[in-house]
Order: structure tokens, then C-alpha cells, then sequence
């Protein structure tokens, strides 16, 4: 221990951090081996501390040690001598993973024996500035400095980073001069949110996120660092095989270096907001590159699974813009993936076991003392289990490998006497999903498994059983989950829901659900958007509904026409109009765009405003009606006075007798009203948050569960409320903005008779207005 301590020091390694290396032992035999190796290069004594540094660097980063003492001889003869080029090295090393490797690809790859010399800094960086001048002379030392940067760094791969930021401050200093008072001021907040806001959401375009990148050019080339296909080997964690070079050249010649992706849903439930974040990385990714993605359901449980489930399933996928390349099934793979159990079990991979259920959950299960039967035996047996010769839960298939969680031997085959959707009484043993994902990944020659953070615990057991039956290997890559505050989307407890009768089914726009969502009015642009701004992060995010409103709200501004509406109605009559009088009121759909085109509605004597719109005794701050304060009606061109206020005999206000006068001519009123003439009568629903607390299943937050923080007040009902007769041929799921309410979709309960209308959301407050 003392000399291996001495030889770290020797090298550079403060005690401390020699220390700390020795307590790794898989790094301290690395390091100790690396610096041997360079050591007969240069003696004990060569070894200076540059390039220990190096030799550090190299061993703690290097995951194939056959390749330890190549590049460790490439460090000590110095043909490696700077961290730019060690990553070169690494990165070479770990995409060459077969012998010999080629010297002069590798050397022309790490640039040994390229010399940058000032004059070619010089003039990298001059030409870069150039490139920018007139930019740079406007912004001064608010642009952004890493653009040039990067660009000189572009153009000369391995010059030193810290000569060329010397020559790029001095060549701005040159140019620009001394920072002034107004240089070394922060860049306006109005600027900046200018900058991010550049691009606008358009449904198949590019979703604009809040950090100013489209969720396309998120997804695109480089963005993600994702291996490029039939770079399989060159990620982390990926398993190589004396096969795996020959398994990708054959699937590269099945797909032609196309990406591949997939959207696995399981068929029983519905898809909720988490879904669409899954079903924009997936489809959106190969979109982005010209790839393609499959729908594949993951129909290996029969006794869950119902039709509707499917068909809802796709239309939430297209609802949202994207169209499968192909629908597949697990189950089309039904007899492909009893042949490989059975091929599993002759490699010695997989046994039949008889443990019950029970016996296996839980923590530190005990190993099942049929593990080592023989293999003929197994083979025999699990003949036996697809015959239906055992009853449910008194044989397993189980696979002999220990996952990343500690879970011994997962399940690969069960029974279910229970027929299948698409295959019936076909079969009755069903693959679990640890044996299934990755080999329907294999057969469809997925090159990229996307699937959330909780999977990454299977993401070993997904290269082992490809490899334990030398298939063809995807690379699975993890993202991280996108959950919401003040819901469930528990499959489980939504039904429970449902079941009680809290909500009326998956669609109940109180829910989260992708159907409840479309139900409520949210425009699949919006959702789109919102799984955007929330970013393709590896972390598990948990947002508050208000920022998917948010979108909501930026997408209805632009597409959702005006239309005015009347939810709690109060009778005026204009005395001083005739009593037939009636007359055509253009509205414009969108005011702030008048071209987009406008609608009549009816001026007629008697008109509705609402009751919060008038109050009998003046407050102050108050701005609307009162009986000594007139106000506008929108786009009608009239004020109205109140000449007398009519009520019922419990004293309530049930009608206002005003007189009129034109806008043009009488004092402008300190508000403007919306209001109704002839309206519809309709039904409108309120919504608001389905729980009382921001995380219902948190027994910290509800200690009764989640059922007893139902908020009652989550539904509003008005049967009779009054909208004008420009929404009279709406169709289900049409959307308006009913001014100075809220934005509003039609409910597919409507009838001829009588439309209903959700409330999608509100909009958006302002705090001024009373």
C-alpha cells in the first residue's frame, strides 16, 4: 500500500487525492498499471506531472482495459499531450472495439503531431470577428462572446482553449475599446424575453420552448448526443460481443442508417399528460431525423386489455399531430418469442420454476432451489406450461440473471388462462415485459429505446438477454418523467374515481387524461408545446397546471374566435329603443386582427349583461354600472344609463329599465360591458382543480388518501346560460374565447336542442381590473 501510494504522489497526485484513489480499487489497479506501463518508456523518474495528469485522467475514464496500455504508451511517448486529445483517444478507442486497432486512423483522429501556431490562431479568430463585426459592433459586450469562441475553436480542433480566448478578449478590445458604463450594464429583461420569444408555436412546425429552442431543434442531430445508428458500441454501458459488429452491419443493411424509434403503450387504460411528453420525444425524435417511429402496443396482458384502449390510444397519437409508420403488436412476435425462451433455456439461460407469486415478492427473496434443474427438464416443462398442463402460478419461466435493482431471476413466461384480443385461446402462457421490450425492439430493428428514468434499472437486463441470445442490440436511453401537481394519473386509482362516481369516466375533463384534456378544450398544439417548454430532460419534472394553462391560454389567443356569453344573466330593456327594435352588430372573431374576419349578432331592446356587471350601490374603485355611472356595451357603439332598477319580492335585482345613447356622443364611460341579444340558450360547465392539495397521493400531505382531498366545488353547472348566436353551428370540440369569461369548447353531450360548453381555462388575470 505504501508504495503504491509512493508511485501516485511520484506522478503529480497531491496525498490527499492518492488517498482517495486508493480506496477505488478498480481505478487505483488502472492507475498503478497505466503508470508501469509509461515507466518503461521513461524510466521511474520520467514520468512528469503533466503527464500523470493524464494518466489519471485516462484510467478513470477508460471502460475497456485491454486498451490501457495503448494509450497509456501513446501518453508517455507524447504523441497524447492534452486533455483535447485524450478525449479524442477515448472516444477513438471506444467506437474501434475490435483489433488491431489502425494506427494512422487513430493518430490522424487525435491530432498527434498537429502544431497550431499563433499566426493560424490569429487569423482564425480575426475571420470569426469579421464574420460578426456588424452584430458585435452593435451589441458591444452584450453579445455573446462563447459564439466566436466556439466558432475559432471550430476551426482549429486542437488549439489551446486558453490561447484562443486570449486572442479573442484582445482582438473585442481592440475593436470595441474599454467597456463603457452601458457595457457593463445587464441586458434588459425585455431583451432577453424578446430573444427567447422568437419563435412562435405553429401545429407542424416548431414548438417554441421558454428557453427559446424549438422542441425539433431539441430533438435534432447532435442536440442529444445520441449515438448515431450502428454506433451502438460507442455508448455507455453498451455490451460488446465477438457478434455485435456483425448483428449491426446486418442491421444497418435492413434499415439503411435510418433511425428507429417507438411508442410501446400498454392497452389497458387511457393516456395521460406524462404520455404526450413520451409520445413527443419518441415520434418527435425521429421526425427530427428523418426517421421513423412505431406504434407497438405492448399487449402481453390479456386480462386488461379492451378495444377501446387500442382505439383511444391511437387517436391520441394523432390528435397530436403524429402518424405512426406502422401499428405493431408484441403479440404479432408471439411465436418468434417462444422460440427464443426455448432457445434461452438450451443456452442454459432460463429455467422453469415453480415459487409461487408470494414467495417472490418483497426484499431479499430466496433463490429458487430449482435454478440449476437441467436443461432438458425445462425444455420439457415449459412444453408443458404452453400446453396448458399447469395451473395458474404453479410454473414460471424465469431468466438467470440479477438486475440492477437486486431483483434475482425476473420472470420471463407466466400463465393466464384468459384469451387474448387478437390471438384468443392461441395461447395460454403470456412474456412479461422484462422479457418482451427488448427483443419486439430487436425484431423491429429499433435503434433507440427511449423510455423514462425508472426503466434505467432494466436497462442492463435489456442488453443481457439480447445478448445472452445474440440478437441484434438497441441502445436504451433514459429520459426523465413529466408529472403534474394537484392530480393522479394512476391507472389504478383513476378507475377508483370512476368507480366512486367522482368523476364520470376517462374522458372527465377534471382529469389529466390526453382525453379528458381534448374534452376540456386544450388544443394539441398547446400540449405540444407545453411538453416543449418543459424540455427533454434527463431529470423527472413536476410542474403545476398553471404552466400548461399558460399554453393553453398563447394558443387560443391566436385561434379561438370571440364570441360573447352571459353565464349569470341579467334582464335590461333599452325604454328608449322601439319595441321591435333590432339591429346587426358586427363582432370581429379576433379583434386584434380584424382581417381574420368577424360575425353579426343581434341588437335587439331587450339585451342580457351579467349580474356582476351591475351593482345598486356604488363602490368605490367600482368602474361598471351603477344607477349613477353609465357604461359601454362592446362593439354595439351605445352607453347605457340606469333609469330604474326592478326587483322581485325577495328584494333580489331582476331587471335594469335603461335608456341609450350613442358612444360618439356621450361622455366616454370609465368600462366597457360584453352583453347578449337573442341569445342561445346553453349548458356550461366550470371546472376547476379535482384536489385540494398539490400531491394527493402523498400520505404527508393527505393522510386519508387521496379520495378523501376531492375538492367539492372541482364542478360547476349552469344550465341556463346565455351565449350569442354566432356559436350556433359549432361543432364538438370547437373553441372560443367568450370575452371578459373565459376560453370555452363545445362537450360532445350536446345535443340540437341545447350545446354545451366547457371551460377550458380562464383568462388571464389582471390585477387592475375590478
Amino acid at each position: 500500500m505504501a508504495d503504491t501510494m509512493t508511485l501516485f504522489t511520484s506522478i503529480g497526485l497531491s496525498e490527499q487525492k492518492a488517498k482517495e484513489t486508493l480506496k477505488n480499487e478498480a481505478l487505483s489497479s488502472a492507475l498503478k498499471d497505466a503508470i508501469t506501463q509509461a515507466q518503461r518508456v521513461h524510466g521511474p523518474s520520467g514520468v512528469d506531472k503533466a503527464m500523470g495528469t493524464l494518466l489519471y485522467s485516462m484510467a478513470s475514464r477508460l471502460k475497456d482495459l485491454k486498451r490501457l496500455a495503448f494509450l497509456s504508451d501513446s501518453i508517455a511517448q507524447r504523441k497524447i499531450c492534452t486533455e483535447l486529445q485524450l478525449a479524442a483517444a477515448l472516444d477513438f478507442v471506444k467506437g474501434h472495439p475490435q483489433d488491431p486497432i489502425n494506427q494512422n486512423e487513430f493518430e490522424e483522429a487525435c491530432g498527434v503531431g498537429v502544431v497550431i501556431t499563433p499566426e493560424q490562431i490569429e487569423d482564425a479568430v480575426e475571420s470569426v470577428i469579421k464574420k460578426h463585426k456588424e452584430q458585435l459592433v452593435k451589441e458591444r459586450y452584450h453579445f455573446n462572446m462563447g459564439l466566436l469562441m466556439g466558432e475559432a475553436r471550430a476551426a482549429l480542433k486542437w488549439a489551446d482553449g486558453k490561447v484562443i480566448k486570449n486572442e479573442v478578449d484582445m482582438q473585442v478590445l481592440h475593436l470595441l475599446g474599454p467597456k463603457t458604463e452601458a457595457d457593463l450594464e445587464k441586458k434588459p429583461k425585455v431583451m432577453l424575453q424578446q430573444e427567447l420569444n422568437q419563435s412562435i408555436f405553429s401545429f407542424n412546425r416548431e414548438v417554441t420552448t421558454g428557453e427559446g429552442k424549438s422542441l425539433m431543434e431539441q430533438l435534432r442531430g447532435e442536440a442529444l448526443k445520441f449515438h448515431k445508428p450502428g454506433e451502438n458500441f460507442k455508448t455507455e454501458g453498451y455490451v460488446v460481443t465477438p457478434n455485435t459488429m456483425s448483428l449491426i452491419k446486418k442491421h444497418l443493411e435492413i434499415t439503411g442508417g435510418q433511425i428507429r424509434t417507438r411508442f410501446p403503450p400498454e392497452p389497458n387504460g387511457i393516456l395521460h399528460i406524462g404520455h404526450a411528453k413520451a409520445i413527443n420525444f419518441n415520434f418527435g425524435y425521429a421526425k427530427a431525423n428523418n426517421g421513423i417511429c412505431f406504434l407497438r402496443y405492448d399487449d402481453t396482458n390479456p386480462e386488461k386489455e379492451e378495444e377501446k384502449y387500442f382505439t383511444a390510444i391511437r387517436d391520441m397519437v394523432e390528435w397530436l399531430g403524429y402518424k405512426p409508420y406502422d401499428v405493431t403488436h408484441a403479440s404479432d412476435n408471439f411465436q418468434q418469442l417462444y422460440d427464443l425462451a426455448v432457445d434461452l433455456i438450451r443456452r442454459g439461460h432460463a429455467y422453469v420454476c415453480h415459487q409461487r407469486g408470494e414467495e417472490l415478492k418483497g426484499h431479499n427473496v430466496p433463490p429458487s432451489p430449482w435454478r440449476d434443474r437441467p436443461i432438458e427438464e425445462s425444455l420439457v416443462l415449459f412444453e408443458r406450461m404452453k400446453k396448458g398442463l399447469f395451473a395458474e402460478g404453479e410454473a414460471t419461466l424465469r431468466m438467470k440473471m440479477v438486475m440492477e435493482d437486486g431483483k434475482m431471476d425476473p420472470v420471463a413466461y407466466r400463465i393466464k388462462y384468459t384469451a387474448h384480443h387478437r390471438t384468443g385461446d392461441e395461447w395460454c402462457i403470456y412474456p412479461t415485459y422484462d422479457y418482451t421490450h427488448c427483443l419486439c425492439d430487436s425484431i423491429e430493428n429499433i435503434t433507440h429505446s427511449l423510455c423514462t428514468k425508472e426503466f434505467q434499472a432494466r436497462r442492463s437486463s435489456y442488453y443481457w438477454l439480447c445478448n445472452a441470445l445474440d440478437v441484434y442490440c438497441p441502445v436504451q436511453w433514459e429520459y426523465g418523467r413529466l408529472n403534474l401537481t394537484y392530480t393522479v394519473v394512476s391507472k389504478r386509482k383513476i378507475i377508483r374515481l370512476v368507480e366512486t362516481g367522482v368523476v364520470r369516466d376517462w374522458d372527465d375533463p377534471r382529469l389529466f387524461t390526453l382525453t379528458a384534456l381534448r374534452r376540456r378544450g386544450f388544443p394539441s398544439e398547446a400540449v405540444n408545446n407545453f411538453c416543449a417548454r418543459v424540455g427533454v430532460t434527463v431529470s423527472q419534472t413536476t410542474t403545476e397546471p398553471h404552466l400548461l394553462e399558460s399554453c393553453v391560454r398563447e394558443v387560443l389567443n391566436d385561434t379561438a374566435p370571440r364570441a360573447m356569453a352571459v353565464l349569470e344573466p341579467l334582464k335590461v330593456t333599452i325604454t328608449n329603443l322601439p319595441e321591435n327594435s333590432r339591429s346587426d352588430v358586427r363582432v370581429p372573431d379576433f379583434p386584434a386582427n380584424e382581417a381574420k374576419g368577424s360575425h353579426t349578432v343581434p341588437f335587439t331592446r331587450t339585451i342580457f349583461i351579467e349580474q356582476s356587471d351591475f351593482r345598486e350601490v356604488m363602490e368605490k374603485g367600482y368602474k361598471r354600472l351603477t344607477p349613477e355611472q353609465p357604461v359601454g356595451l362592446r362593439h354595439a357603439g351605445y352607453v347605457i344609463s340606469v333609469q330604474k332598477v326592478i326587483k322581485d319580492a325577495q328584494g333580489k335585482v331582476v331587471e335594469l329599465e335603461v335608456n341609450c345613447c350613442s358612444s360618439e356622443t356621450a361622455e366616454k364611460p370609465k368600462a366597457f360591458i360584453h352583453w347578449v341579444g337573442q341569445p342561445l340558450v346553453c349548458e356550461v360547465r366550470l371546472y376547476e382543480r379535482l384536489f385540494l392539495h398539490k400531491h394527493p397521493e402523498d400520505p404527508s400531505e393527505v393522510p386519508k388518501g387521496f379520495l378523501s382531498d376531492i375538492n367539492p366545488h372541482s364542478l360547476q353547472v349552469i344550465s341556463s346560460a346565455l351565449v350569442d348566436i354566432s356559436v350556433k353551428g359549432a361543432k364538438v370540440f370547437d373553441k372560443y374565447q367568450f370575452e371578459r369569461v373565459g376560453y370555452f369548447s363545445l362537450d360532445p353531450d350536446s345535443t340540437a336542442d341545447k350545446l354545451v360548453f366547457n371551460r377550458t381555462v380562464t383568462l388571464k388575470e389582471d390585477p387592475g381590473k375590478i
